[in-house]
């Protein structure tokens, strides 16, 4: 979690702009779109202010001109060489790249500490241009819209949410869904052909299938972000075709491992605990200095702009943000609501929380068509910022939940222990092997614990039990 800083007329535009039909440009061939080209390269400059906001970009600028440089190499020999591009890294551990309409593509640091080599890098953004150039996700949101107009996702609960946490993206949404097979096979093809044109040795694409099949998709698992095997579906069928597209010139071009390893050199590893981490039942954010405690059997969710916490059952829902300002909490309060329609204000007060200024107000929120919701927003003044919890659920279940969004909010506080601020985070680290120790005794010689060794190995191409050759690079975390 970080600082923060309408979606809701693009459909309106898009319609405005969009066609009933329009030629794709790898095929040749008419498809439905309701979206120009104009329409789409909007959507994606809206959809990648909101990834930015929702999940950050990486601090390492040399580290993105690298990326965007092995990007750029391939743009102009794409079928859409004319379309603006833009490529980022995500601050988020999770295995997984993707691409948003309009020529806008992302790489998680997560992937890039998979990879091994920059041919890898390219083959992986080969396949996101793909979806780009056949305009796959056009394609799916034009079929979104006719089947429901105004993308109606979720429940009133998450609407609802949505409305407080500033989050209800149609473009973010099309991130979380699964390219149909004929997508995936295209997207290989067009990600083999860009890396070849590219002169990129695009028999990469089946290193990174196998390292994916190997590690499979438990990066996302516990985050916002989906992994790469749950938005990119993996089949054997895919590896088989990839190896079939591959030809022997293919492979005698240079793979670049150690100029890719080089650039992934200190980059952070898994987690940062600077932006929040949970030990036990308790959420410690060392950044912005406050902790709270986490409702057993609750499941929490942390990212730049806020943290979600829900029990199992999913009927009820906390998200906690920041804000600097100085503003009156009331006023404050009042200013974050005023969107939500159907509103009524129950009641409020004003407290102090382990020493700092609070201000709560409950809300009954009508719904049309369903069930009622009852809101309980409590805000907290800390230093410059205003922490606000957003506690949401049917009114039939608020006096089932409410102790509990209370004992949330009333357990904040500032955090000063000195061994719970100072944490770091773990970074990829480059070692020379000496061509006599295994994998197994460089992690031990280098004081990795053991439960990294299978995932680290996956990484490094090898078993675990595998001796690299002497003078090979490998990748350790410290």
């Amino acid at each position: 979690m970080r600082k923060t800083a309408g979606f809701a007329t693009f459909l309106i535009l898009a319609l405005l702009l969009g066609i009933a039909c329009a030629v794709n440009p790898v095929t040749g061939k008419k498809e439905l779109s309701l979206i120009s080209e104009e329409g789409e390269i909007s959507l994606g400059k809206e959809t990648d202010t909101q990834i930015q906001q929702e999940y950050g970009f990486y601090g390492d600028p040399e580290l993105a001109r690298y990326v965007t440089a092995v990007g750029s190499t391939m743009t102009p020999l794409t079928h859409r060489p004319n379309l603006a591009y833009h490529f980022a890294v995500l601050d988020s551990p999770v295995v997984n790249a993707f691409a948003a309409p309009g020529g806008y593509i992302y790489v998680t640091r997560g992937i890039l500490a998979l990879m091994s080599s920059e041919s890898e890098l390219a083959v992986v953004i080969g396949h996101e241009l793909g979806h780009v150039n056949a305009r796959h996700s056009v394609r799916k949101l034009s079929q979104m819209i006719l089947v429901q107009v105004g993308l109606a996702v979720g429940s009133a609960l998450s609407d609802t949410l949505a409305k407080i946490s500033g989050v209800a993206a149609v473009g973010v949404q099309l991130l979380f869904l699964k390219f149909s097979r004929d997508d995936e096979r295209e997207a290989d093809s067009l990600g083999v052909e860009y890396a070849r044109r590219g002169r990129f040795n695009s028999g990469e694409m089946v290193s990174f299938f196998t390292a994916l099949e190997k590690y499979g998709d438990l990066s996302g698992k516990g985050h916002s972000l989906p992994g790469f095997l749950s938005t990119h579906p993996l089949t054997a069928e895919r590896i088989t075709n990839v190896r079939a597209m591959i030809t022997t010139s293919d492979t005698a071009l240079p793979k670049k491992r150690e100029p890719y390893l080089r650039q992934v050199e200190d980059v952070v590893y898994g987690d940062d605990p600077r932006q929040g981490y949970v030990e036990g039942n308790v959420f410690y954010h060392p950044e912005m200095r406050f902790v709270f405690q986490i409702p057993a059997g609750w499941k929490l969710q942390n990212t730049p702009t806020k943290v979600t916490l829900a029990p199992e059952n999913g009927r009820a829902a906390v998200v906690l943000q920041a804000e600097k300002s100085a503003e009156d909490l009331a006023a404050f309060a009042n200013k974050k609501v005023a969107d939500i329609q159907g509103r009524q204000l129950q009641n409020d007060r004003n407290l102090t929380v382990n020493g700092l200024a609070s201000y709560e107000q409950v809300y009954s929120v009508s719904q049309k068509d369903t069930d009622p919701l009852r809101l309980r927003l409590s805000l907290i003044r800390k230093g410059g910022m205003v922490f606000y919890f957003s506690a949401l659920s049917k009114s039939g279940d608020f006096g089932s939940y409410d102790s509990t969004f209370r004992s949330i909010s009333g357990s904040f506080a500032e955090l000063r222990e000195g061994n719970r601020i100072n944490r770091q985070p773990r970074r990829i680290k480059i070692l020379q092997a000496d061509g006599q120790k295994s994998l197994k005794e460089i992690f031990t010689g280098n004081g990795i614990h053991k439960e990294l060794w299978p995932v680290l190995a996956v990484a490094n191409g090898m078993d675990v039990n595998g001796t690299p050759q002497k003078n090979q690079l490998v990748k350790i975390v410290k």
